[in-house]
């Protein structure tokens, strides 16, 4: 599928609806590390961490060193960070510092109920 697939905007409202009904941020988790190859789930992680880097005002270049990202990518977070309504900027501000409080392990793929 490309980019321009209607079928991609149908698919992610799709999955972004099922997501969303779950209410367990676990199961919602391992549905990611089920969906994406671990390279890819790094790479998530990374633009997420660089978002909220860009929240606390770190410096772009510091950001780009520690987690190893390019400038490119970094510049594109603070764009959409910038954007009024972003979401990112929803759900940095629902959230607040719950962010940065640590994580539990899942395996991935782990089956709940």
């Amino acid at each position: 599928m490309n980019i321009d697939d209607p079928r991609v905007e149908e698919n992610l409202d799709e999955l972004a609806r099922a997501l969303a009904k779950t209410g367990d941020s676990g199961f919602i988790k391992d549905i990611l590390r089920c969906l994406l190859t671990p390279a890819e789930t790094a790479d998530i992680a990374a633009r997420w961490a660089l978002v909220k880097a860009l929240k606390q005002q770190i410096p772009q270049r510091e950001i780009a060193k520690d987690l190893g990202i390019s400038l490119c990518k970094i510049t594109r977070g603070s764009r959409e960070l910038k954007k009024p309504g972003s979401a990112f900027q929803l759900i940095l501000a629902r959230e607040g510092d719950t962010f940065n409080s640590p994580a539990s392990a899942n395996e991935p793929c782990q089956a709940r109920h």
